[in-house]
């Protein structure tokens, strides 16, 4: 199954995003060579592990679930945002974002003594996927410029999430993701002998 560790902003701050989202929709050309992601599917990721075996899922939860009770809750919003190339354009992270970018190392280093190999390792970057580029490369400049009074709300992150990715498999266009909670552990929850 094809599994990553993300952190899921709550639907109020999704909202208030999304209708910031509703406004770059409207400019011109918004519709062509992009392919827009829906709310439901929101989230940053932490550390992608692809397809994973089942019976690796059990000691990739047991570390996770370590990494989570040694992470405190944090203060995080949404803010601005930017563009990897012409691929992808993102909303970014603001507040503590120190601790969201040590979340994201302890879930790598989960995936990886659980056995779950990575073809790559980059510096994490906290972003939230708002669009895609079709196959030609798109002109994000203007959704940038847009983004960048977005301010939300702050929240505190109190969980860390195992996510199960399906992708799309009818071949409709704009048919998105489905992402799925496999389970969820409390930031710095109740410690125990081998904490």
């Amino acid at each position: 199954m094809r599994l990553f560790a993300a952190v899921l902003p709550p639907a109020d701050v999704t909202a208030e995003l999304g209708a910031a989202v509703d406004e770059l929709r409207r400019l011109p050309g918004a519709g062509d060579g992009l392919r827009w992601t829906t709310r439901p599917g929101w989230h940053f990721t932490l550390a992608f592990y692809g397809e994973v075996g089942e019976e690796l899922v059990p000691e990739l939860s047991v570390r996770l679930e370590r990494s989570a009770r040694r992470t405190e809750p944090f203060p995080l919003s949404l803010r601005a945002g930017g563009r990897f190339g012409g691929r992808a354009l993102w909303a970014g992270a603001a507040g503590d974002v120190r601790t969201l970018r040590l979340l994201a190392d302890r879930a790598v280093a989960a995936g990886r003594r659980a056995g779950v190999t990575r073809e790559e390792h980059r510096a994490y970057r906290p972003h939230l996927t708002l669009a895609r580029g079709n196959r030609e490369p798109a002109d994000l400049a203007p959704y940038v410029s847009a983004l960048d009074g977005f301010e939300g709300r702050t929240w505190t992150v109190g969980e860390l999430c195992l996510m199960r990715s399906r992708l799309p498999a009818s071949g409709v266009p704009g048919e998105q993701p489905r992402y799925e909670a496999l389970a969820r552990w409390p930031l710095g929850g109740p410690r125990g002998a081998g904490g």
